[in-house]
């Protein structure tokens, strides 16, 4: 599974999440050796975080839009 980074790379110091994203910065580094099951279950929690930044997400439309895509491949 592809990467939902869309390439807009802040950390927000509350949530430890990627405003752009939504992952946290373990997941960011650990993607390429996860397993494609432990991506599949961080990506379901992906629309979540980014709701939960609320205004603080960089580009939810965006964020989300790529998170479904990849989620229905």
């Amino acid at each position: 599974m592809a990467s939902p980074c869309i390439s807009i790379c802040v950390v927000d110091a509350e949530s430890r999440l990627c405003t752009g994203c939504g992952r946290t910065i373990d997941e960011i580094a650990q993607w390429s050796a996860m397993s494609a099951s432990r991506r599949r279950e961080v990506m379901a929690t992906l629309p979540e975080r980014i709701e939960t930044l609320g205004g603080k997400a960089a580009a939810p439309a965006m964020a989300l839009a790529r998170i479904r895509s990849l989620l229905r491949a």
